[in-house]
């Protein structure tokens, strides 16, 4: 075994065997949550190993996972990697054939295990998985040809390991550090996805990373909302918590994604979680509930919440600078702690009473979101990585935060920020991110030419733009992807996620927005509305939100939204005036992932977005689509 640079069998035994019988998972299953302690995690697992290897399963075969979050996700994951295998973990999310197909054949998968919310996808492309050959079914449910339940491969595995002793024993020691671990793939949201190969030291040495900035309490419980399937709630989640003697909570499963959504709130209050992982859209829809919540209370408890609200984020500034300067803020402490235990306290025991801090990843997280979770006390800190690096670079943490930051940079790890031609920049000068360190990625599988140009003398090109901070360099600043730039007529390029993060989180009239500007005239902004939001507004002034008059009035709403960060307005200086939008185009059709406007993290893919409405964009490019009231604009909100 090596000390150093240990394996993930190497980590899961050593950690297992650290914290013995205490909790490490949590699952409902019938209506109760059950509890499963660490040795019997590793106990399961091995079983697993052993049923693979039963199975036929050799060293650096793949398998190819698709289910929701649950516990036999965990142990079928540890089992794939004790008996030497790669795991393939694959987005519940998916629904077209292709995808599915793309990525099972691209890894060369011998084996799929599904769920069985998942199962009828594989059983529509089975006929296209030549190389696949047996099926594995989580629940006990009528089978077809080729496929076999779990509860078959365990009863395998136990026979195994009595008939071949020391086999899996034997199995295990033959891993190395640098030996395939996942082919995590990347959201292909322009091509064919990409295979990102991730080692088993890759893995461990990431856990240690994310340790230097983000610390966990020994007995906290964790609920990953996000999916298992992401390297995300690989390190922040399952290793991480087992590392630090945690236990991870899994959000019930359903029949559908929108059947799991409404789990999550339930989850929350039962589970009562100490830190969760979550992304922005997300956070975002927490935000909305909780202000739905206050605004049915009536309009006394809304001015007290707005109120409170208020002098919190004043106090907080941007956390590092907290209270300061003392000589003129020392006065909203003691208000602050009161209006906590009026208006704030009640919000928290909603979500468990508990929680401490949740952490952001995914996507830009706009600061303004930061500041308001901060102030009603459940912070929500930014972090920063990808699946090339397997993914944590920096995170933002309790104690060391810097609002508007992706925050620290996990160490040991090297960073610079380079320009066009590959040198270093000094700090606080933009350009793209470069790291290199043990969490860098083996390569894409079967992908030499993507590898050889992003990885170059083992420094990881990331294609993200980003600053380190003058005051501080440990703390980055990520200002956007370089796909994602506006060019202008001038030939100038600029960032546009910040501000369309600022404007879905920071507006309840406003769900998503997208910037536009591909050397145009003008720069435009797409926005979904929320319709219910605006329609209530102009109720409230005495208008039928149907009529001419109520139409136009919800239009001038999103209009003073947009207005908010010009001169004089809420937002003032907080993106360059140039930018800001001439032209607003209110869609009619909202991002989702069926559509393709949103990939499995929940991220907007620019792409299809600009192809979807590529009429409307043109339409705000001209005279008449640049008026406000034009009768596009007017129709999308009916």
């Amino acid at each position: 075994m090596s000390a150093e640079r240990p394996t993930i069998i190497e980590f899961v035994d050593k950690y297992t065997a650290k914290y013995g019988s205490a909790t490490y998972l949590r699952e409902k299953v019938d209506g109760a949550w059950t509890e499963t302690s660490f040795t019997e995690t590793r106990r399961r697992s091995r079983i697993c190993a052993a049923g693979f290897m039963a199975l036929g399963l050799a060293k650096g075969d793949k398998v190819s996972l698709l289910s929701e979050g649950r516990n036999d996700w965990i142990f079928c994951e540890f089992g794939i990697l004790f008996a030497g295998g790669v795991d393939v973990p694959l987005s519940f999310k998916l629904e077209s054939d292709h995808d599915l197909t793309f990525r099972i054949n691209h890894s060369d998968s011998r084996f799929v295990v599904a769920s069985e919310g998942q199962i009828a996808k594989i059983r529509r492309v089975r006929s296209q998985l030549p190389a696949v050959e047996k099926v594995i079914v989580f629940d006990d449910i009528p089978l077809q040809e080729g496929e076999m339940p779990f509860s078959e491969l365990l009863k395998m595995g136990e026979e195994y390991m009595a008939s071949h002793p020391g086999a899996l024993e034997d199995r295990m020691a033959s891993i190395g550090p640098d030996d395939y671990a996942n082919i995590s793939y990347t959201s292909g949201t322009t091509a064919d996805p990409k295979g990102i190969l991730l080692t088993h030291r890759n893995y461990t040495a990431n856990v240690e990373q994310a340790d230097s900035v983000v610390k966990v309490g020994k007995g906290d419980t964790m609920l990953i909302i996000t999916p298992l399937d992401h390297c995300f709630a690989h390190v922040c989640g399952m290793y991480v918590m087992m590392y630090n003697g945690g236990s991870v909570a899994t959000v019930p499963g359903g029949k559908n994604a929108i059947t799991m959504l409404k789990n999550i709130p339930v989850a929350i209050r039962e589970t009562k979680p100490n830190l969760m992982l979550s992304v922005p859209a997300i956070s975002r829809n927490f935000r909305k509930n909780i202000e739905a919540g206050v605004a049915k209370k009536g309009p006394a408890v809304k001015k007290l919440y707005e109120f409170a609200l208020n002098n919190a984020i004043k106090y907080n500034r941007e956390y590092y600078n907290m209270g300061k300067p003392c000589w003129k803020l020392w006065w909203r402490k003691p208000v602050k702690d009161l209006m906590d235990r009026l208006v704030f306290k009640g919000i928290r025991e909603s979500f468990g009473g508990r929680l401490g801090f949740f952490v952001g990843g995914g996507a830009l997280l706009d600061i303004e979101l930061q500041r308001y979770f901060c102030a009603i006390g459940m912070p929500i800190f930014q972090g920063y990585g990808l699946s090339e690096a397997t993914p944590v670079i920096c995170s933002n943490a309790k104690g060391h935060a810097r609002f508007g930051s992706s925050g620290r940079t996990v160490q040991p790890m090297d960073i610079k920020i380079c320009d066009e031609k590959g040198d270093e920049l000094p700090l606080g000068v933009t350009g793209e991110i470069v790291i290199r360190g043990e969490n860098v990625m083996a390569g894409y599988w079967k992908n030499p030419e993507a590898t050889a140009s992003t990885i170059v003398d083992g420094w990881l090109h990331t294609g993200d733009r980003g600053y380190l901070c003058k005051e501080d360099p440990r703390y980055l600043y990520v200002t956007g992807r370089f796909k994602s730039l506006l060019i202008s007529s001038d030939g100038e390029k600029y960032s546009p996620e910040g501000f369309e993060d600022s404007l879905a989180d920071g507006s309840k009239y406003i769900d998503a927005s997208v910037l536009y500007n591909n050397q145009s005239p003008w720069t435009a902004v797409l926005v979904i509305p929320a319709k219910a939001a605006l329609a209530e507004a102009v109720q409230a002034k005495g208008l039928d939100p149907m009529s001419d008059a109520g139409l136009k009035a919800q239009l001038d709403i999103i209009q003073a939204e947009v207005d908010s960060y010009r001169k004089g307005g809420r937002h003032e200086g907080l993106f360059p005036e140039k930018w800001l939008p001439a032209a607003i185009i209110v869609g009619d059709t909202p991002f989702t992932e069926q559509n393709g406007m949103l990939n499995t993290t929940s991220k907007m893919v620019r792409g299809k977005v600009e192809k979807f409405y590529k009429d409307r964009i043109d339409f705000a490019m001209t005279a008449e689509g640049k008026n406000l009231y034009n009768q596009n604009n007017l129709q999308s909100l009916k």
